[in-house]
């Protein structure tokens, strides 16, 4: 460990979840000093919203090794690294202890509004890259201050800015006004105020990834228990052959279990399937509510609906900062052509660092759930390699923030985005998912290898 660089600002980093805390723990690994900003009141305030979801990974996947050499000293043991863990369980059993050891240098209730360089808006050129960064910071009590950084990594996530129900990416019309029957997270029916709000009712799912397949297997095991149960999944594409996933040939073997699940919940009759359905409008139809497709196909009365369509990142607060960003995914340039959904639906993401990272504005970087804008393809395992690399490129250690290996498993997410308008039979004819690829070991950031378009996470 490298001893820290005197009278210099330190590395902020905004958001203590597992990808801020890891990139913490990486600048303090190479003697940089990080701050960490985290709006909640506690680490990893966000995955505490969805603590009774368990995780595709095992814990083998989801610790960070500086992170665990950081937690070593105080006794920590990592849990058995073949379980998984649900959202609770890695935030108390490793992201709240791994914010404590990290001490002072996280700052809780301390929501970050805006990043600049001191003195200059965006379109000042002049004297740019000496000056460092102003983080202006709201805290709970309103009191606001500004927080000079000799660089700034925005690990703040999706999570807060989900996707909307309508088809063309814009709250469908009726939406907002419908707000206290639609739910955009995958519900707790383990609470009882939030098993009574689904218990003998029916429920439109709307999105086709994980998040979906996990409602409607909660759903669908409310309906074993509860009589008038029922989901109505409602996806913008038809059902193939490798709408639920991988299966059995899923290298995240948690993941595949769960398309299983979802499979199984529509085979049972717990779930029917609206496909080809792209929302346009909600309307309130009594007590109930009723979809309304661009096509003008109406689904039936459904008392909820739990939209799952994805998340996007909240990019408000980096306004004066020059950032280079794809105009699809909102994702770095650089990176975007790796993770793309519409070329990359299975297969492996490609490993990257600091240099698929960067933007025009020097020391500015996204990262974990962010960096991908909209692509639904991140593991977690990808974002500590991003951070390690970033934390080396910060300390002007160039070679090791080129040199990121990773081996990432055949995630079976297939029916990227650039489908939906297909015919089933083109949909399902020998897609990407029916031969799984090895995993790969890929050494970074001098280009990625040449791979055929369907090799994507």
């Amino acid at each position: 460990m490298n001893a820290p660089a005197a009278n210099q600002p330190p590395v902020v980093v905004v958001g203590a979840g597992p990808i801020g805390l890891a990139a913490a723990a990486h600048l303090i690994e190479q003697g940089i000093e990080p701050l960490v900003l985290e709006a909640g009141p506690s680490a990893a305030t966000a995955v505490r919203e969805w603590a009774h979801v368990r995780l595709f990974s095992p814990w083998a996947e989801v610790v960070d090794p500086a992170a665990e050499k950081l937690l070593a000293p105080t006794g920590w043991i990592r849990p058995d690294g073949a379980a998984y863990p649900s959202g609770g369980d890695w935030a108390e059993l490793y992201l709240q202890p791994l914010a404590d050891v990290l001490g002072e240098r996280v700052r809780y209730d301390s929501r970050v509004t805006g990043v600049a360089r001191a003195g200059r808006d965006r379109i000042v050129d002049s004297g740019r890259e000496e000056q460092p960064f102003t983080v202006h910071v709201e805290h709970a009590d309103g009191s606001e201050e500004r927080v000079l950084a000799r660089a700034v990594v925005d690990a703040s996530g999706t999570w807060a800015t989900p996707n909307p129900l309508g088809a063309n990416g814009l709250p469908a019309l009726g939406e907002r006004a419908a707000n206290g029957r639609i739910s955009y997270r995958i519900p707790d029916l383990g609470d009882p105020a939030v098993r009574a709000r689904y218990a003998g009712k029916r429920t439109a799912v709307v999105g086709t990834g994980a998040s979906a397949f996990t409602a409607l297997a909660y759903l669908a095991d409310l309906a074993q228990e509860e009589a008038g149960t029922h989901a109505v999944w409602v996806l913008r594409r038809g059902i193939t052959g490798s709408t639920y996933g991988g299966g059995e040939a899923d290298e995240l073997p948690a993941r595949g279990a769960l398309g299983l699940r979802a499979k199984k919940a529509v085979d049972d009759g717990y779930a029917s399937a609206l496909t080809g359905f792209r929302t346009a409008a909600v309307e309130a139809q009594g007590e109930r509510l009723v979809l309304v497709a661009e096509d003008g196909r109406r689904s039936e009365p459904v008392d909820e609906v739990v939209v799952l369509t994805g998340l996007r990142p909240d990019l408000s607060f980096l306004s004066e900062v020059r950032l280079g960003l794809d105009e699809r995914l909102q994702a770095p340039t650089a990176l975007a052509p790796l993770i793309d959904p519409n070329q990359h639906s299975c297969g492996t993401v490609y490993p990257h660092g600091a240099a698929e990272l960067a933007h025009p504005e020097s020391d500015v970087y996204l990262v974990g759930m962010k960096s991908y804008g909209r692509a639904p393809t991140f593991l977690a395992m990808t974002g500590y390699e991003q951070v390690r690399s970033i934390a080396a490129a910060l300390a002007g250690d160039h070679e090791a923030a080129a040199r990121v290996e990773l081996t990432l498993p055949e995630t079976g997410v297939c029916g990227g985005a650039g489908l939906f308008d297909q015919p089933e039979d083109e949909q399902a004819g020998g897609g990407c998912c029916s031969v799984p690829a090895a995993p790969e070991v890929l050494t970074i950031g001098l280009g990625a290898p040449a791979r055929p378009a369907t090799g994507g996470c």
